[in-house]
């Protein structure tokens, strides 16, 4: 988990705010923790059969799928995207959420997860949320565009939501 406290209700916000796509697209979300933005998703209007969360720690993702009836909860690792999204959903995901610390990872495993949700979200790019006051990811080495395009102070830490495209 990127922090120890929930994200608050102003980042589920901003972050349902941000999700593009179409009525029969679905949305991604990378490491769904204990499901505050999933809620905030589907209270949003995304429908729990066009959510699909990816939870790498197996006790959060049994509590998701108690917890969220008719959402689809893949327990896996979101570096190996296109080998567990199911194939039918390749190219029918309409915006990836996230909210794993990337800032923590190393370039080569961002460059890694970059290129996963492009595989299953080709052209899309990803929003990502982070408690860094500057862009948590280095563009350049990662051929991104990058823009903050929401941040909350109402956040504990405060948080930005970025968004990302290819460059």
């Amino acid at each position: 988990m990127g922090s120890i406290i929930p994200s608050s209700p102003a980042l589920c916000r901003r972050l349902v705010a941000q999700v593009r796509r179409a009525p029969d697209e679905a949305v991604l979300e990378l490491g769904a923790g204990t499901g505050v933005v999933s809620r905030a998703l589907l209270e949003g209007g995304v429908p729990a059969d066009k959510l699909i969360l990816v939870e790498i720690e197996p006790t959060m993702a049994r509590h998701l799928r108690q917890v969220l009836p008719g959402v689809t909860v893949i327990e896996g690792d979101a570096r190996e995207l296109s080998r567990i999204i199911p194939s039918r959903w390749h190219g029918q995901i309409g915006s990836v959420i996230c909210g794993i610390p990337m800032v923590l990872l190393s370039l080569d495993d961002q460059r890694g997860m970059i290129s996963e949700i492009a595989k299953v979200a080709p052209g899309r790019g990803f929003l990502h949320f982070s408690y860094c006051a500057t862009s948590p990811l280095s563009e350049s080495k990662l051929r991104l565009a990058g823009t903050r395009a929401a941040w909350t102070p109402l956040n504990f830490p405060p948080a930005s939501v970025w968004r990302y495209a290819p460059a």
